[in-house]
């Protein structure tokens, strides 16, 4: 029995672009108008419900009579803002026959990297659960570009699951879940029914993108339960062909797999700090740093850092590595690239006499930093 679906009440519902497209040539409005049906039925046992939707771009390409996904930015941009008045119209049309009200919701990276406007967008999607309306999530692809996207939508439903403290991420899929091996290519692969989100093995095992529309592949639905398991929320994957596959969960029947937070739910602060997707740059550190950041809680102290990578400014996100160049932790740095180069390998109390000033002993407070 799938009790986690069954007892939460606060959803985020991922459908990829498989799901509502035909084939990538336009919307599928038949297949939307399910996926609204179900959410309905949710709604009716009184489950607050958030829909991360594909199909936009999709929706675009076909309104713009384009047979191939292109590949240029302003391209992809346009056939985002063709294609989104589409999606949005397709499902507040649907809805409005169930009596529900829907809003519609774009972000970017930069949402989420400011805190005042991820403090914001929080404060919204709260206010519209509390009144009963549905957000519809996308990316907003008319304005993204690679220094500032999210990337895929797996990914987004994980970071608004954590933003707004959802129960479970759902993330359905052209699969029946996460399998050993690749199904496609493997005939002994076998289905993952139950894992720990964030085990490494999962990782290994996640496939690539599988869809000539689609960006997600396997991995990016792994790295998205890992993610969204910071904030307590357990994920499913599941295929989204299966029938009333969201009103079987909610009455508590298990499909596809589920991937269980087991880590200890990280406090706001630390969880907004986690899901910066974009760094400005890396600290690489020594053995000894590395033990006092991860078994000891320390802060990391330059003396700890033999080298800096990237250009940054004070106060900007940057993630802590091993000698071998794993990250480990992340955090807000209290010097910028050029000063830190300066004081590498330096005591705290050398810093002045290398700066000619001191603006904090530590280059990340524990306060500031957070394990990943």
């Amino acid at each position: 029995m799938s009790s986690e679906f069954a007892k939460a009440k606060r959803l985020v519902i991922k459908v990829g672009s498989s799901l509502v497209t035909n084939h990538g040539q336009g919307l599928d409005h038949a297949a939307l108008a399910r996926w609204v049906g179900q959410i309905a039925e949710l709604r009716k046992l009184g489950r607050e419900v958030l829909l991360v939707s594909s199909g936009a771009i999709a929706e675009g390409m076909q309104r713009l009579g384009w047979k191939r996904r292109p590949v240029a930015v302003h391209e992809l941009q346009a056939a985002a803002a063709v294609g989104q008045m589409g999606l949005i119209e397709a499902y507040e049309s649907r809805f409005r026959k169930h009596g529900l009200i829907t809003s519609q919701i774009l972000l970017t990276h930069e949402d989420m990297a400011d805190r005042k406007r991820y403090l914001n967008a929080r404060s919204t999607l709260r206010t519209l659960l509390d009144l009963g309306v549905i957000p519809i999530i996308n990316e907003n692809d008319t304005v993204a570009t690679d220094e500032i996207r999210v990337g895929d939508n797996d990914t987004l439903g994980a970071l608004v699951t954590n933003l707004i403290e959802a129960d479970v991420l759902v993330i359905l899929t052209d699969q029946a879940g996460l399998f050993s091996a690749d199904p496609r290519k493997d005939p002994n692969a076998t289905l993952v029914q139950e894992a720990s989100a964030g085990d490494p093995e999962l990782e290994k095992i996640a496939g690539g993108a599988g869809s000539a529309i689609g960006l997600g592949g396997m991995l990016t639905k792994v790295l998205a339960a890992k993610r969204a398991a910071r904030s307590g929320a357990h994920t499913i994957i599941a295929s989204g062909h299966e029938e009333q596959v969201l009103v079987r969960l909610a009455q508590g029947e298990r499909i596809g797999t589920v991937l269980k937070a087991t880590t200890q739910t990280l406090a706001a602060r630390k969880q907004w700090l986690a899901d910066h997707l974009q760094m400005r740059g890396k600290l690489l550190l020594d053995a000894g740093a590395v033990k006092a950041l991860r078994d000891q809680r320390k802060s990391l102290l330059p003396i700890g850092v033999y080298e800096v990578a990237g250009e940054f400014e004070r106060g900007e996100v940057v993630g802590c590595c091993d000698p071998d160049g794993a990250e480990i932790a992340r955090g807000l740095v209290n010097y910028s690239s050029t000063e830190a180069r300066r004081i590498l390998k330096t005591p705290s109390n050398e810093i002045e006499a290398k700066l000619g000033y001191v603006d904090e002993p530590e280059l990340i407070h524990r306060d500031n930093l957070v394990l990943m």
